[in-house]
């Protein structure tokens, strides 16, 4: 598989004349063909690796035949955290903070992605009715298989209505979520809907649980999930 410059400078969460650098100075594997620079990716993270740099990080994740067989919420909950009383305008801020403590990527990849969401548009919040909103980067992002995160948001009040509202319920939940990958994004989005749908979590939130219960409502979402489902029995 290759990689073009610009995925690779966002491999790495650097600027593209850094690449340019490490082609000149470094020796970075590259192929010129027909004016564009590409990179093998096997050779890449071999050349990362002499020299410290994560090899798992965006594009050059190590390829699995599977993310798993069910995606877990429960863990990546714990890394995102769960958020209370958050002003409106501090939204970006938490969004920044929980891409800092992402796992399995490196810090400067990190710093990108949490400059980016405290920029105007680096988050969608995708409103998904109920109360509820998904925000999830803007940007396509490839971490790798031990990435990711969900942080559950509560602001102190209902967020303005511009663009938000797909019913006339005020948003005041929100599940930010950063997949590992494209394809994990979409197991994501099925798995939280499926968890909302079912209401243990949304009448928890409703009567005020505590973090602890909302932690073991998702785990035990998560063991669920995980069951392997009985043959239908045709009469």
């Amino acid at each position: 598989m290759y990689l073009n410059l610009v995925q690779l400078a966002e491999s790495f969460g650097v600027s593209e004349k850094v690449v340019d650098g490490w082609i000149r100075d470094e020796g970075l594997p590259h192929t010129p063909d027909r004016g564009v620079l590409l990179f093998d990716r096997a050779q890449v993270a071999q050349w990362a690796a002499t020299r410290g740099l994560a090899a798992k990080a965006g594009f050059l994740a190590a390829e699995k035949p599977a993310l798993a067989a069910v995606l877990q919420l429960g863990p990546l909950l714990r890394v995102g955290g769960i958020w209370h009383d958050v002003a409106a305008t501090d939204l970006p801020d938490v969004f920044a903070r929980v891409a800092s403590a992402l796992p399995g990527v490196t810090p400067p990849i990190r710093d990108m992605l949490a400059k980016r969401f405290r920029a105007p548009g680096g988050v969608t919040m995708a409103p998904i009715g109920g109360g509820y909103a998904l925000p999830h980067p803007a940007m396509r992002v490839t971490l790798g298989r031990d990435s990711g995160s969900m942080a559950l948001i509560l602001p102190r009040d209902p967020l303005p209505p511009q663009d938000l509202r797909v019913d006339e319920i005020p948003i005041t939940r929100l599940l930010f979520f950063i997949a590992p990958s494209p394809r994990a994004h979409l197991d994501m989005v099925g798995r939280i809907s499926r968890l909302l749908s079912a209401r243990p979590l949304r009448d928890a939130l409703d009567q005020g649980a505590a973090d602890d219960a909302i932690y073991q409502i998702i785990a035990d979402a998560d063991v669920a999930a995980a069951q392997p489902k009985k043959p239908e029995v045709k009469g």
